[in-house]
Formats: C-alpha cells, sequence, structure tokens
C-alpha cells in the first residue's frame, strides 16, 4: 500500500485520503488487540479520511422577480467567443464562514471571462462579476447571457446592467441544474481540483487559492474535453 499510495500521490496533502469504509474489510480480519496494518500504514503517510464538509446554502429564488425564458436551450457550444457567457455562484466554505464565488464563463473558449468574491451573495456580488467580463472582453450587443434563477440574477439592479449594456437574458427553468450544466461542470472541476483540497482557515485564504487556480491554471494552462482537449 505504501508504495502504490507514493506513485498515487507523492504529497500527503494532495490525497484526500481513503473514506472510512476502506478500513472495514481488513479491521474485521483483524485479530483482536492487534493494531490493523492497513491503518497503521495510511496514518505512517499522512492519510486520512475526508471530513464532511458542511450543507451549502441553497440558491434562493424571489417568486416576485421577473423570469427570462431559456434562450439558451442547452445549447453550450458557440461558434464565436462573446457570443454566449453563462454564470452561476457557488458557495465555499472556510473556518471564518462562506466565501462565496460569481464566475462568468464564455462558452466558446471555456475561459473564465469574470469572477468575484465576496462574503455575501447578493446582487453587487454578480454585478462585479459582469463588470469584469465587459471590461476585459468588450462584447458586441446581443450576447447572450444564461443564468439560473438565483434572487441576484433576477434583482431589478442586475436586469437593468444587463440591458444597459445591451445584453440578451436567458434563465434555467425552475430547479433545473441541466440547463446550466456548463456552469455545473465547471464548479465541479473547481471543487475537485482546488476548493476540495484543502480545509481554508479564513476566506482571504479561500480568495487566494481561487484566485491562484482561476488566473495562474484554469485559464492560462487547464486543457478542457469540451474542445478536444485544446
Amino acid at each position: 500500500m505504501s508504495r502504490r499510495c507514493q506513485i498515487v500521490s507523492p504529497d500527503p496533502a494532495d490525497f484526500p485520503g481513503p473514506s472510512p469504509g476502506l478500513w472495514e474489510p481488513t479491521h474485521s480480519r483483524a485479530a483482536p488487540g492487534r493494531r490493523d496494518p492497513l491503518l497503521a500504514q495510511a496514518q505512517q503517510l499522512g492519510l486520512s479520511a475526508q471530513p464532511k464538509r458542511s450543507r451549502k446554502p441553497t440558491t434562493k429564488s424571489d417568486p416576485r422577480a421577473r423570469f427570462a425564458p431559456n434562450h439558451l436551450n442547452r445549447e453550450f457550444s458557440a461558434e464565436e467567443p462573446n457570443t454566449k457567457w453563462v454564470t452561476d455562484t457557488k458557495a465555499v466554505e472556510t473556518a471564518e464562514g462562506w466565501l462565496y464565488l460569481a464566475v462568468i464563463l464564455d462558452l466558446f473558449s471555456r475561459l473564465v471571462v469574470g469572477w468575484a468574491m465576496a462574503a455575501t451573495e447578493d446582487e453587487q456580488l454578480v454585478e462585479l462579476a459582469l463588470r469584469m467580463a465587459v471590461a476585459q472582453r468588450h462584447p458586441p450587443a446581443g450576447l447572450l447571457h444564461h443564468s439560473d434563477r438565483g434572487s441576484e440574477f433576477t434583482s431589478d439592479r442586475y436586469l437593468a446592467v444587463l440591458a444597459e449594456l445591451g445584453i440578451q437574458v436567458s434563465m434555467s427553468r425552475t430547479a433545473n441544474c441541466y440547463d446550466n450544466a456548463a456552469m455545473e461542470s465547471f464548479f465541479a472541476t473547481l471543487t475537485k481540483e482546488c476548493t476540495d483540497r484543502t480545509r481554508f482557515k479564513t476566506r482571504q485564504e479561500a480568495r487566494s487559492a481561487i484566485f491562484e487556480y482561476l488566473e495562474c491554471f484554469y485559464n492560462p494552462i487547464r486543457v478542457h474535453s469540451t474542445l478536444q482537449y485544446m
């Protein structure tokens, strides 16, 4: 086991650790009063079961809000850059409390074109991500902007900004994560490759890790299966 784990993960900090269920078969066969050899080797390597994380807050929808039709209609490809953007938010757990991340993804390149982080999830958070994306990409009028029906995306303030910029609004149907599958996939990747690899003590520590992941790895280096790994 020792050699196999070292080959897979030379750095124990990069290895999430075996689940508690891994111990069950060997532990049941161990002689009474003897230490489980598999457990002993795992402890020597610095491995442990990945701790259970807190349940993340769910998206809140305002029943009085104006909902746009689903113009994207699960067409998660684009012929040109800056013609289709998808967006969503994610809650990242820290010992200080939740850190909220808003991301905008270009469906042509799968690059993160805008992002923002804050201790609260509101229309200001998503507007900051949008402003960053617009400042960096200068999209033409008619850009399609797709989100879920979260209250931050359906707020009067955010919709007014989209209208001011000449951006067409598209929204997922109620409680249908598949309508925004590209963002769900991105956040699953971010979780696996970044935020679930450590227990953040502070929001600033999480901010730094996410910034480094987005700007130093995901955008400039990482290849994407949807683009034939280009």
